[in-house]
């Protein structure tokens, strides 16, 4: 439970929004000096993803989709551009999304909107988006704000639409990290605050060939 290890909530947030904004805006700083994995990431997700695109009846559509935590837009550039019609995306730090317009290159003129804001007081556009994909950023997020979160996504899904997590898993419990001022949780405390947010899990996978001194990496699909 974060309410064990979060002590002053106001803190937790504006020291992480303080250590973002003297991180540099590259793919390197968005994986925090782990840039060389961003290709495994990337094709591992595509794979996952298209999954729930493929034809039939219950088939996720290629509308609109929301990068959640979007940085500099790696995952909008490399994983959702290519198989959406739109992307929007919602990040804390300006500048991260002031260099994506350029980062993004001439296929960012898909991306509708640039939101600049905590995903804490953030709301998805109800019944909007096929995909709302939320990587490496659940950490900065209290159990109850991310709860409150994932209802609003949930709220955000047109039908067949899914939210996806992507984010590092702790082998046990809740693990503060003070540098970046974000938690680690582990599956049982993911799974149970998506039960908490009315969310069905789809799919659940553990990411592959990333460097053994990082993180477990899980992947999770729900509605």
């Amino acid at each position: 439970m974060t309410s064990e290890v979060v002590e002053n909530e106001f803190e937790f947030y504006s020291k992480a929004e303080k250590y973002w904004k003297d991180v540099p805006a590259t793919v390197d700083g968005m994986l925090g000096g782990y840039g060389h994995i961003s290709s495994i990431d990337i094709n591992s997700s595509r794979k996952f993803l298209q999954r729930f695109l493929r034809d039939g009846p219950n088939r996720t559509g290629t509308t609109c989709a929301l990068d959640c935590g979007a940085g500099i837009g790696r995952i909008t550039k490399r994983l959702l551009l290519p198989l959406f019609k739109t992307v929007d995306m919602v990040d804390v730090t300006e500048d991260f999304l002031t260099k994506a317009r350029s980062y993004l290159g001439e296929e960012g003129r898909r991306v509708r909107n640039y939101f600049c804001c905590g995903l804490q007081d953030f709301s998805p556009e109800p019944n909007s988006y096929d995909v709302i994909w939320i990587q490496w950023v659940i950490g900065h997020l209290t159990d109850n704000h991310l709860s409150d979160f994932l209802k609003r996504c949930r709220a955000g899904l047109r039908p067949n639409g899914i939210v996806v997590i992507k984010d590092n898993m702790a082998q046990e419990g809740v693990i503060m990290d003070d540098v970046d001022s974000s938690v680690c949780r582990d599956l049982d405390v993911v799974r149970k605050i998506i039960r908490r947010a009315g969310l069905h899990l789809l799919a659940e996978e553990r990411q592959e060939n990333f460097p053994d001194e990082i993180y477990h990496v899980y992947t999770f699909a729900m509605r």
